[in-house]
C-alpha cells in the first residue's frame, strides 16, 4: 500500500504521509477541513480520548494524536482500511496510543468500553445510518466533550440528536462541520 498525497496537517507527525486503502472508495477529509476541525478544537484535543468513527484512512483520529491526544480508537468496516490504519500509525510512531476495531456502525458502538472526549465522524455523505449513529454517540461522550460530525454542506444535521445539541456549523466547499455537545437539562 503506498503512501499517498494525504499528509498529517499538524502536530508532532506534521507531514508525515498517510497511508491509502486500495479498493476503497474514499472521501478523505481534506487537510483544510483537518486543520479547521483542530484549529476550533483548540487545546481541547490535548490528552483527550478519542473516537475515530467511519474512519477509512485514520487521518482524523491520527491527526488528534500528532496534535497532543492520549489514545484514539479507530473504528473502520473494511480490512483494507483496517491494514491503511495500522501502516499509518507505524509510520507515526502512534502504534502504542491507539486500538483499531474492524466493524460496522452502527453495532459495533456497543463493544466500546468507556467514554470519549472527542468523537470524529466522517461517514459517507450517503450515509442513511449516520443520523441513528449519531444518536448513540451521546452515551458515549464525556460530560464536556464534543463531537465533531463531518458532512455535504447541502444536509442539514439535526439540531439535538438524542441527548446531543448542536453547538456550531462551519461550511467548506462541499463539505459542513457540525459540532455538537451534550445536550443540558432545561
Amino acid at each position: 500500500m503506498p503512501a499517498s498525497r494525504l499528509r498529517v496537517t499538524g502536530g508532532s507527525a506534521r507531514g508525515v504521509p498517510l497511508t491509502e486503502p486500495r479498493g476503497m472508495r474514499l472521501r478523505p477529509s481534506s487537510g483544510l477541513v483537518r486543520e479547521a476541525i483542530f484549529n476550533i478544537l483548540g487545546d481541547e484535543v490535548v490528552e483527550a480520548k478519542v473516537l475515530d468513527i467511519y474512519a477509512g484512512t485514520g487521518a482524523l483520529g491520527i491527526e488528534a494524536l500528532s496534535r497532543g491526544a492520549d489514545h484514539c480508537t479507530f473504528v473502520e468496516a473494511e480490512a483494507a482500511g483496517v491494514t491503511a490504519i495500522h501502516a499509518s500509525l507505524a509510520r507515526t510512531g502512534f502504534v502504542e496510543r491507539s486500538k483499531v476495531l474492524r466493524g460496522r456502525l452502527p453495532g459495533a458502538l456497543t463493544s466500546l468500553n468507556g467514554t470519549f472526549g472527542l468523537i470524529l465522524m466522517d461517514p459517507p455523505y450517503a450515509d442513511e445510518q449516520a443520523p441513528e449513529v449519531l444518536i448513540a454517540l451521546s452515551a458515549l461522550l464525556e460530560p464536556n466533550g464534543v463531537v465533531v460530525y463531518e458532512h455535504g454542506s447541502r444536509y442539514n444535521p439535526p439540531e439535538r440528536p438524542g441527548g446531543l445539541r448542536l453547538v456550531e456549523r462551519r461550511t467548506y466547499g462541499d463539505s459542513s462541520l457540525a459540532f455538537y455537545r451534550q445536550q443540558e437539562d432545561e
